[in-house]
């Protein structure tokens, strides 16, 4: 937190460090009309029991590309994400919701290459979290053998806070299938916290359900 002092003035308020996207950030509340997913089922999995997110941390990755992606979580590790050409996020697209499925921590070096040989399938098949088989989305061009997506993301739980929460390595595929209603989207991915002394380095492998979010869907 930066403090600038003036003679006997206040401190000046500290400047807030994260994007602003469609008027979210930490500690605003995210409305969602629930058609957005209702209009998919039976078929869906997803499926939210609350049309309101409480933002509680904010996370931003900045890809080769030039690209950057916005993530808004809740404490319930709901997020809703979204694409931007820069890092404000003046100029957002590309709006999805996901929520978690499942979660695990491999107990080794083995249960990490099956994971990841996994994620480079042209297809997930996700009988063993209860799911149905999803298609790559990324790289659906091919069906051969894809090595997953690796990337950093920094996690903020405070707009005027100096130092981020945590960093994140990942390793991740995107997967949709087309439902009748429109699309339903699944991430799966490793997550790997950055190491610190004071902080835990726990490897868990991640599961999210999510949908496709048109603008008119939601509002903060």
């Amino acid at each position: 937190m930066f403090k600038r002092l003036f003679g006997g003035q206040p401190a000046a308020e500290p400047a807030n460090r994260l994007a602003v996207v469609r008027n979210m950030t930490v500690g605003r509340t995210v409305s969602l009309d629930p058609l957005a997913w209702r209009r998919l089922q039976p078929e869906t999995v997803f499926n939210l029991d609350t049309d309101a997110l409480e933002i509680t941390a904010q996370g931003t990755i900045a890809l080769d590309s030039g690209q950057h992606v916005h993530r808004f979580y809740t404490d319930d590790h709901v997020m809703l994400q979204a694409m931007s050409d820069d890092a404000t996020g003046a100029e957002a697209y590309d709006f999805s919701l996901f929520m978690p499925w499942t979660s695990a921590y491999p107990p080794g070096p083995r249960e990490r290459r099956i994971w990841t040989d996994r994620l480079s399938e042209p297809v997930f098949d996700g009988t063993a979290e209860d799911l149905p088989s999803y298609p790559r989305f990324w790289f659906s061009e091919s069906d051969a053998r894809q090595p997953p997506v690796t990337l950093w993301e920094t996690i903020w739980d405070s707009r005027t806070a100096t130092v981020p929460y945590a960093r994140i390595f990942q390793t991740c595929m995107l997967y949709a299938r087309d439902l009748a209603g429109g699309r339903e989207l699944m991430l799966a991915l490793e997550m790997e916290p950055e190491k610190a002394p004071e902080k835990s380095a726990d490897i868990s492998h991640e599961i999210m359900i999510g949908i496709p979010l048109e603008m008119a869907e939601f509002t903060a």
